[in-house]
């Protein structure tokens, strides 16, 4: 099987864990990749579920690994591959001085990145007639394993800790957002002054479109590299049903702010997370895909996994060949105009770990 159906199918399915304990320990709860486990699987590190419902079903099975860390993943007995794990890193070992631990403030993905939420509340969260259906961002902050509001200053010690004891090569920063027009554009400009002044550190930056594209500058300036601005969902009823709130910033809003964002940041450093099973068809993710690349904005398409605890913990994950339907040609497109995960700066593009998008470019070179 190739490496990228593979992938298709662990993260449609999620795996069975042999041994519980192997590897990172595995994200719930939170904005992002949850209720997942990061392993690498030809060169390729991606997400996995392990915590979610299909993951409790799942055919396949990631069995002990042996005395040189090395597991296989099988299905029905039959080997298909070899998966190793991400090493624990050091950075998670320290605390501020305030005694906040180190891992409370931003936390590995995938093998290389450092990913944090600056602010784990959203105006979006506190209601379930507009929350994003898929969200999970208050359930860490409840279960006490990150806090409210990162400093610009925990930000920077925790960066420059990273990149010292674990080599991180780029960062991801998000936020919930908050009250105001900047829609959070605010925090992470300054967010990313402090980490630039701590450490040369690619970093990416995610919200929602600011009300003023003067926030693409400012960002940049600040230090900025990448900008993420994330449709989730492309077809109106669908964005409607599942995610109310933020369906309220219309789609033409998003279009005029990547317009204006792409001449700042550069082609292919403007990217947005689709994910797709929620109810948008292939031919819709293709559709708006292509607007989005002859903008020269990179379409990230991701599979939806379904989150304990949310609203949509239990929906169906997309099936495999689903997933093939759109990153196969997706891959091609991109390629034709020239983007490649790999020349982002920073970001979820250029880890890749959550979409077999980047292994789909990789068997085009």
């Amino acid at each position: 099987m190739p490496t990228q159906e593979l992938i298709n199918e662990l993260q449609s399915f999620g795996v069975r864990l042999a041994d519980t304990k192997t590897g990172v320990e595995s994200r719930r709860g939170g904005a992002g990749p949850s209720d997942h486990k990061a392993m690498t699987l030809d060169g390729m590190t991606v997400m996995v579920p392990v915590h979610s419902a299909p993951a409790f079903e799942s055919p396949y099975l990631v069995e002990k690994p042996d005395a040189f860390g090395k597991s296989k993943v099988s299905r029905d007995g039959v080997s298909l591959g070899e998966i190793s794990f991400p090493l624990r890193p050091k950075f998670y070992d320290l605390t501020t001085a305030d005694g906040t631990p180190y891992s409370k403030i931003a936390v590995l993905h995938g093998r290389d990145v450092l990913a944090t939420t600056v602010l784990q509340t959203c105006i979006r969260y506190q209601s379930r007639t507009k929350t994003c259906q898929f969200c999970a961002i208050g359930q860490s902050l409840a279960a006490g394993r990150t806090i409210e509001r990162k400093t610009p200053d925990q930000l920077a010690e925790v960066a420059k800790a990273a990149v010292e004891l674990d080599g991180v090569k780029h960062m991801v920063m998000t936020t919930g957002t908050p009250p105001g027009k900047d829609r959070g554009a605010a925090i992470l400009t300054e967010s990313a002054e402090a980490i630039k002044r701590a450490v040369d550190l690619p970093i990416q930056a995610q919200c929602e479109p600011p009300d003023d594209d003067v926030w693409f500058e400012r960002m940049k300036n600040a230090g900025v590299d990448a900008l993420g601005m994330h449709l989730e969902a492309v077809s109106g009823d669908v964005r409607a049903r599942i995610m109310p709130g933020k369906a309220q910033v219309p789609m033409s809003r998003y279009f005029s702010a990547f317009e204006a964002a792409v001449p700042v940041f550069g082609r292919g450093q403007v990217s947005t997370y689709i994910l797709a099973g929620l109810g948008d068809t292939a031919e819709q993710i293709l559709d708006v895909s292509r607007k989005l690349i002859a903008i020269g904005v990179y379409p990230f398409v991701v599979p939806f996994v379904p989150i304990s605890g949310t609203p949509l913990e239990s929906h169906p994950t997309p099936t495999p060949a689903f997933m093939n339907s759109i990153l196969a040609p997706l891959a091609r497109m991109v390629r034709d105009a020239g983007m490649r995960a790999t020349d982002i700066k920073a970001g979820c593009g250029k880890c890749g770990a959550c979409s077999a998008l980047s292994t789909y470019e990789r068997a085009l070179a």
